[in-house]
């Protein structure tokens, strides 16, 4: 599965897209490839269908002709306005946007409205500040929460509509 994901990975990198998000469901037979431009002009600057049939044509190549994966269905398609944040630099790069973030571990919550009896917090809505020391920097409310990257379960953006 790590191969897959390694050869994935590339393929996408190599014709100038981020891989997101990686599925596989089905025992493998099927395969969800959730890319974002690799070099945006603005976080407006979104994947469009275009794209999707580029990455699509070439890892259906990749996979069929050169690595003999058995696949029934390869689906692509962006990341979404909803996309998951995975690496530091989705992090940085979306300094400023509302996320929604659930730690593996939770931590102490020493907010506003945290008393003594609070137990540990594990999930959090706020405004990303950035990453710091390999913690990122979270604004609930008013008070700035320091999470650590590697007890990130998962993170996403949480877009608000007006």
């Amino acid at each position: 599965m790590r191969d897959l994901y390694s050869v994935v990975e590339k393929t996408v990198t190599q014709l100038g897209y981020d891989l997101v998000d990686f599925e596989t469901a089905n025992r493998g037979k099927l395969l969800r490839v959730f890319i974002d431009k690799l070099m945006p002009k603005d976080n407006k600057d979104s994947v469009n269908i275009d794209d999707c049939v580029l990455v699509s044509n070439q890892l259906g190549n990749v996979l069929t002709v050169e690595l003999d994966i058995d696949y029934d269905r390869l689906e692509v398609s962006s990341a979404g306005l909803d996309r998951v944040l995975r690496k530091e630099k989705d992090f940085v790069r979306f300094t400023g946007e509302r996320v929604q973030v659930k730690l593996r571990n939770g931590i102490k919550d020493d907010g506003p409205k945290a008393t003594e009896t609070t137990l540990p917090r594990k999930t959090f809505l706020g405004v990303l500040q950035g990453v710091e020391a390999g913690q990122v920097l979270l604004d609930c409310d008013g008070w700035q929460y320091r999470l650590a990257l590697e007890n990130i379960d998962k993170a996403r953006l949480s877009p608000v509509f007006d």
